[in-house]
Parts: C-alpha cells; structure tokens; sequence
C-alpha cells in the first residue's frame, strides 16, 4: 500500500494546489505574479510605495487587497483565525510568524518578546498551530550581535543591552516550555550566527530534555552548515537533550558576498546552487538517519528536495504523520508542493506571518524581490496558475460539450 501511494503524489496536480481558489482570486493571483516576475516593475513599486508613505497617500487599501492579501495571513493573531481555520480544512498547520523588523530600540523588543509569547499560548489552544517562530534580530540589536559574534569587548551599556537580549530569548523559550509549544528561531547573517548557534544550544540543553522545544534553523547555502549541523547533534547527544532544527536554502545570498569583498574575508557562501542543493539533499538524509534523535521541519519550495524526503518517509517505513518531521512552505507560495502532500497525509505547515500593513512591506518586498527573475519561484507560481486556468476552461468547454 505505501510503494503504491508514492507514486500518488504529483505536484503537477493543479487541481489540487488551487482547489480553494474562486476563478477570480486565480487570476488575481496570475496577475500579481506576473507583476513579480517583472525586476523594474517590482523595483518601481518599491519605491512608489516608499514615496506613499512618506508623503502619506493612502495606499492600504490597494496594498491590502493585492500582495498584502496573497501573503499574509493578517493583522493580528486573532485576524489570522479564518486563515489558520482554511488551511487546517486542508490538513496544512500553521505558523503564525509575527514579522515585525527594522525597528531597533529596546521597547519595540520587549514589545516583539510579548507579541513571540502571545503566539506560543494561542498556539497551546490550537491544535493546527504546532509551532512559533521568532528572529534574534527582533528581540535585539543587529549590531550588538554582530559585536558579541565577533567577540569584541562591549562597553558595561552595551553589556546590558545583551543581558536584555538573553532575557528576551529565556522568556520565550521558557513560555514553550511550560506550554510544550515548541520555538524555532530563524536563521540569520553569517557574522551574527555564532552568538545565536551559542544562545540556541545553551538553551536546548536547558529545555529539551523530553522534547525539542527549541530548535535552530541552518541555511545550506553555507559551506559549512552540513558540518555545523553535525557538530551540534553531536553536542545534543553527549548533552543528553533533543536536537531540533529546520533546514533552509538560505534568504541572505547577495548580502553576505557584498560583506565579504567589502571586509576582505573569506564568503561563507556556496560556489553554486549545485552544492547548495548537494547538501540540502544530504541533510535530509542524515535526518532520516537518526531520526529518533532529531526533530526536524524541512522548509523548502524545492519539489526535488520535497520528493526525496516523502520517499524516505517511506521507504523507512516511518508513519506519514511523524510527530518530528515537518514540510513548510511559506503561506501565498507552493501551493503545489503544500497541498500535494497534506494530501498524502504527511505533516506540511505554512509560514503564516502577520502584522499591520505598513509593518509588512519589508517582508513583502523581499518575497517580490527574491522571486523577480525568470529563473526564480514566481515562474513557478506562475506556470502552475496558468496551467489551473487552462485546466478549468478545458473542463468548462467539456462540460458545456457533453
């Protein structure tokens, strides 16, 4: 029965990927990623949006019922209700990631410690919500981490300025703890990883005796993340606790190679995408392989990489719905991938991020930009609602035939 349903899963069913689709909201969807997949269309949008803003035009409206609507769940937790409640039809959790970013002064991350908190207890209510996630950098200075990564002297202000950042960390893990809620927290820039990697696997090692509540993110476009990742199982072995993680492509590319040749080291950076995915690949192997040991969640909108690891599932003859295994993709992309296997009965959950409209244009420009060329997601996207609405008006004609 299982060799059977293998071959049941096609990320080409469109069908499937756009059932909760009107035609409308289908080709709202094709038309929005036309316009990303056009570089100079998504740079000039940027920089009117910026100019709205700033000149205070009251654009809310157009943003919130186009990308703004695509993308994100809400406003609120409690805004992302009906989202969370269409997904969970589907058999897709939920990942409420509150996207708060670019502000840095202490009561924005105090405010962003209660906000990550507030998403732990909804999430200990909600059974289709499994997960929270948060960002070091939204609990604290990008600077400041870069400082302690780097291991330079701090002043005493600066001293307690990283006291409160750790304060911020232990509450919330702490809070997943008592609820068992477990807490991811992104990955980030190479040159303030390794203050975060030490924060992490202190805290594991605090509160992941029974279960993983804390987990680490790795981006395999690192050279040296299938090593880093190694390494720390191995501390979480000899350490007696659970190893939790989700592995990443990566989201900070072109920024780190800029901060190499601009600082004169060498780049963390993968030579190519081949690599990249070599070791992706090879982690979702080492994962399965010790899979008694590890909680791991593989946030990925590559159908190859997704493949693989549904047929490891599989062939080790692991339960579709592994406690410790997870599928993501982010909530508005992969729609394919997503729905295809919650089909199939494997765990998937969707990114879901939220927050007011103007909080939101950073993320929301990074998913248009990463996504703008030929090569990239949005070509993806748009094949698959194109061929959905070929789909649809093929079946009409037949229909109206017979």
């Amino acid at each position: 029965m299982q060799s059977e349903r293998k071959s049941l899963i096609d990320f080409n069913d469109t069908e499937i990927a756009f059932r909760d689709h009107t035609n409308y909201s289908l080709r709202q969807a094709y038309l929005l990623f036309k316009v990303m997949n056009n570089r100079s269309l998504v740079n000039l949008s940027k920089h009117l949006v910026d100019f709205a803003f700033a000149t205070r035009l009251p654009i809310n409206g157009i943003i919130k019922g186009t990308i703004y609507r695509h993308f994100v769940g809400g406003m609120s937790i409690d805004d992302c209700a009906k989202t969370i409640d269409r997904l969970a039809k589907r058999n897709v959790q939920s990942i409420l990631d509150y996207a708060q970013e670019g502000e840095e002064s202490d009561e924005v991350f105090d405010a962003t410690c209660r906000e990550v908190i507030r998403t732990i207890d909804f999430a200990k209510n909600h059974q289709s919500v499994p997960f929270s996630v948060f960002k070091i950098t939204g609990v604290g200075r990008l600077d400041l981490l870069a400082k302690v990564s780097a291991r330079e002297r701090l002043t005493d202000d600066e001293q307690a300025e990283y006291r409160r950042v750790e304060e911020r960390m232990e509450a919330i893990f702490k809070r997943g703890h008592e609820l068992g809620v477990p807490v991811m927290v992104d990955a980030e820039q190479t040159w303030i990883q390794p203050v975060l990697d030490e924060l992490v696997m202190r805290l594991m090692a605090l509160y992941n005796s029974e279960k993983a509540i804390v987990q680490n993110t790795y981006q395999m476009y690192r050279h040296d993340s299938l090593e880093r990742l190694k390494q720390h199982h191995r501390m979480a072995l000899e350490g007696g606790f659970k190893f939790g993680l989700k592995i990443v492509r990566g989201a900070y590319m072109e920024k780190e190679r800029e901060r190499a040749i601009e600082m004169g080291y060498p780049c963390l950076i993968q030579p190519d995408k081949a690599s990249t995915d070599r070791d992706f690949d090879d982690v979702i192997r080492y994962m399965l392989d010790h899979v008694d040991s590890i909680d791991l969640m593989v946030a990925t909108h590559n159908e190859k990489s997704s493949l693989l690891l549904a047929r490891l599932i599989d062939e080790r003859g692991l339960p579709r719905n592994h406690p410790g295994i997870y599928f993501s993709q982010l909530y508005g992309m992969s729609d394919h991938i997503t729905y295809n296997l919650s089909e199939q009965g494997y765990n998937v959950a969707k990114y879901v991020p939220y927050g007011a409209v103007r909080t939101m244009m950073p993320y929301l420009f990074r998913r248009a930009e990463e996504n703008s060329s030929v090569e990239g997601q949005t070509s993806r996207e748009l094949k698959m609602i194109h061929a959905e609405i070929k789909r649809r008006k093929a079946s009409l004609f037949k229909f109206r035939i017979h």
